[in-house]
């Protein structure tokens, strides 16, 4: 081995811990579920069931969308019901932006399609310990909507 291969060697190896642990991911949870090319149907749910461990931290939710350049809309309508561990349940309608007024989209993408994470709740705490259920359902005018590739959900520990 000469004597650059072991500096470059030594410096990887100073280097790479430090940036795997500086990389810390916050996530408890983070899921896609894949839409039927045919269509999300308006009768069709998601559902993700989220283990919340700690009564006292904060979490942020997301909703996350990644959608094809052929979805007719420039937003979308979502109802989201949570069921609580204890059998609460807790209904919602979202609705945000995928494109601009120009029908630029706004997520981030490559090709044709687009990813959009929207913050569905920000420093919320749950109440109860257990897996809390989240259901998602479009909320267009559509009996199938066209143009959705995947539906998913993250939660993080908000700092």
């Amino acid at each position: 081995m000469n004597k650059t291969t072991g500096i470059i060697k030594n410096l990887l190896l100073l280097i790479l811990p430090a940036l795997i642990f500086s990389c810390s991911n916050n996530d408890i949870y983070f899921q896609y579920y894949t839409v039927p090319v045919s269509g999300w149907s308006r009768d069709s749910s998601f559902v993700f069931d989220i283990n919340i461990p700690d009564t006292q931290q904060l979490y942020n939710v997301y909703v996350n969308v990644r959608n094809r350049g052929e979805y007719p809309q420039q937003n979308l309508w979502l109802f989201i019901r949570q069921t609580t561990p204890d059998s609460t349940v807790i209904g919602d309608t979202i609705n945000f932006y995928l494109a601009d007024q120009r029908g630029k989209w706004l997520g981030s993408g490559v090709g044709a399609t687009f990813k959009m994470p929207v913050l569905y709740q920000q420093g919320v705490r749950f109440s109860k310990t257990g897996i809390y259920k989240f259901s998602i359902n479009q909320g267009m005018r559509y009996d199938i909507l066209p143009g959705i590739n995947d539906i998913g959900m993250r939660v993080e520990k908000a700092e």
